[in-house]
């Protein structure tokens, strides 16, 4: 009896694992995942060259494993067992504590900082040095500053990170924000912070950068499930988050241009389109964009604002179109830094370079 049982069990081992080979040679090749947006390997190339360097090898093992059958259910059945059966910490550097999903960000890389330190000193050095421009930096704290010690999060030296940049950016005015956010401020499922609860924020800057707002908005909640980047990462069935965002009259007056392909392109303050889509944070000023102008007709002032940011950017800059005539956005991640006196002149603005500590620890991508 034992004997039987055996062998039917080896077969259908031997069932399963063919049954998975034989689908993962011939299925098409995934090329997205919309859980963890990020593309997936597809078959490396084989050469001689390849195959000696090894990079073939290694392309291939990562291509195995992103186009493995039914690979989201193994993802789940993994984070499942790691942190309800080994009572893991973290799986794949996501941590869970109290139904909010966090990554972790560790350790402090002083090189990256550097790095986003001179990009900034080149782009003052190049275009506002020896104008009339007045010059600020503020830093975006990400989640994990304000997480509860009980979750276990390896953290940043937050304090050497923010003392760091500002011994290494003395040409610029520092705007601490620090004090005015909470874990509450945050997505439970996203690295971002939530619009609705920022205008404290936006008011600070707007004070210290010397104009002022009389800003009148109502919240509008989606009646759309959320569910931030970190949600699909986890692989786990967490709630999912509501996504809100604040409406003004003075924003129907606006008018919004992309030049992100190089000519003109009107957009939305809020493109509703995207909120439907793979992720709902997109709807501030359409998401990834390198250059964006928002014109205010009805300003009080004729003061304008250059905003040097990256996604936290899309959600703070509405809230401070009351204070400016014009406020232009620039994504350095998406464009280059040479070209910018291709389209903007540098003359009288309040100029303010806005960053999270998640880019600045990673800054390579800035150009």
């Amino acid at each position: 009896m034992n004997r039987v049982r055996s062998t039917i069990t080896i077969l259908l081992f031997m069932a399963i694992l063919f049954s998975l080979s034989f689908v993962s040679w011939f299925k098409s090749e995934t090329l997205y995942s919309d859980s963890e947006r990020r593309g997936l390997q597809r078959f490396p190339e084989l050469t001689v060259e390849t195959l000696f360097s090894g990079s073939f090898t290694s392309s291939f093992e990562t291509y195995t494993q992103d186009q493995f059958p039914l690979r989201d259910v193994f993802r789940k059945i993994k984070a499942m067992g790691a942190f309800n059966l080994f009572q893991k910490q973290d799986n794949n550097d996501i941590v869970i504590d109290d139904d909010a999903i966090y990554k972790l960000e560790y350790p402090l890389n002083e090189s990256m900082l550097d790095h986003a330190a001179d990009r900034f000193e080149s782009i003052y050095n190049t275009y506002l040095k020896d104008t009339d421009v007045h010059v600020y930096f503020s830093i975006v704290p990400d989640k994990n500053y304000y997480a509860d010690d009980s979750a276990g999060l390896l953290k940043l030296d937050y304090n050497h990170l923010f003392e760091h940049m500002k011994e290494n950016t003395p040409f610029m005015t520092y705007l601490d924000i620090t004090s005015m956010l909470t874990i509450d401020d945050f997505y439970r499922t996203d690295t971002h912070w939530r619009q609705e609860k920022i205008t404290d924020v936006a008011d600070y800057l707007l004070k210290e950068m010397n104009t002022e707002s009389d800003l009148k908005t109502t919240e509008v909640t989606l009646n759309l499930p959320f569910y931030g980047v970190y949600h699909g990462q986890s692989a786990l069935n967490i709630e999912p988050d509501s996504i809100s965002y604040l409406m003004s009259e003075s924003f129907e007056q606006c008018e919004v241009i992309s030049y992100s392909t190089g000519t003109a392109k009107p957009i939305e303050i809020y493109n509703m389109s995207k909120a439907s889509g793979k992720d709902a944070y997109e709807l501030f000023l359409n998401g990834a964009e390198a250059l964006i102008e928002i014109t205010n007709p009805n300003a009080k002032t004729d003061k304008e604002l250059i905003l040097f940011r990256d996604s936290f950017g899309s959600s703070l800059a509405p809230l401070l179109i009351d204070g400016y005539a014009k406020i232009t956005l620039v994504d350095i991640r998406y464009m280059q830094s040479s070209m910018l006196g291709d389209f903007i002149e540098f003359d009288q603005q309040d100029v303010l370079f806005m960053y999270s500590t998640l880019l600045l620890n990673s800054s390579l991508v800035l150009k």
